[in-house]
């Protein structure tokens, strides 16, 4: 028997069932995160969610499966699709449409807004970011959280860094390699390659992507946050998503999740 292998240097946000699969570990503890911190921090009931930059929708699909009404939108129109796709093959409501980031309008407001795994950091000026926390904060209800979760930058932090993982599901079997290429504190921009590889029956795919990232340390977001006087600082978590377990926020922090309330008042 031969294997069909082929290589591209396409989007790997083109190809979002292979994405969500190589992340599809972290879901239930990023779906439990958010059912806790709504407990413990929101002033609302939390019944909405939205998530942008959405992605496959993993998180989404999980959070419809409990009961949540939820809305996402990704600049990826394949993206968008899979989602779609994926709502309508379980029978789940959801709304699913192409969308920015910076520039985006609900019909009504939100209860809770999810943006995870460096998905914030995409944004690579101060004026997206910004526009964006602006925008999560116009969408929100008051006494709505929004759960932003990215990487800080250590002060002591090196920039050669290379992360490998493999994530398998039924004949499909995904290694993800992440490499920093290119690092420049001073313009806070990092280059990361992105290695997907694909294995499934026989089928040997290798795809090849490379994203800008912003770079923040603990001190800089702050000051953006400073900005956008709506949202509260409630708590800082890592990427364990321990609803019990808090986390200093200083500059040893790297992996950071953020639990914002907009103001009631």
């Amino acid at each position: 028997m031969t294997t069909s292998t082929s290589s591209s240097s396409a989007d790997c946000y083109d190809y979002p069932q292979y994405w969500d699969l190589a992340f599809r570990d972290e879901t239930l503890f990023e779906a439990d995160f958010v059912e806790s911190a709504a407990d413990k921090y929101a002033i609302v009931p939390v019944k909405s969610i939205l998530e942008p930059g959405c992605g496959g929708g993993r998180l989404m699909v999980e959070l419809a499966k409990r009961g949540y009404q939820v809305s996402g939108f990704d600049l990826s129109e394949p993206s968008v699709r899979y989602v779609q796709q994926r709502l309508k093959r379980r029978k789940l409501p959801g709304d699913v449409f192409v969308g920015d980031m910076t520039d985006f309008t609900l019909p009504k407001p939100i209860d809770c807004v999810v943006n995870f795994v460096n998905t914030f950091r995409h944004l690579t000026t101060e004026a997206a970011a910004l526009s964006h926390l602006q925008q999560v904060a116009a969408a929100l209800r008051p006494g709505g959280l929004f759960l932003l979760g990215f990487h800080l930058i250590p002060l002591d932090a090196d920039p050669d860094c290379t992360e490998r993982s493999t994530a398998k599901h039924g004949q499909t079997k995904v290694t993800l390699t992440l490499r920093v290429v290119d690092f420049n504190r001073r313009r806070r921009l990092e280059r990361i390659r992105f290695n997907l590889r694909v294995k499934s029956g026989r089928r040997d795919l290798k795809l090849k992507s490379e994203y800008d990232y912003r770079l923040y340390t603990r001190t800089q977001f702050l000051k953006l946050l400073e900005k956008v006087p709506q949202l509260q600082l409630c708590e800082t978590f890592d990427f364990n998503y321990d609803i019990d377990e808090p986390v200093p926020l200083d500059d040893e922090l790297s992996d950071a999740v953020f639990v914002l309330r907009k103001r009631a008042s």
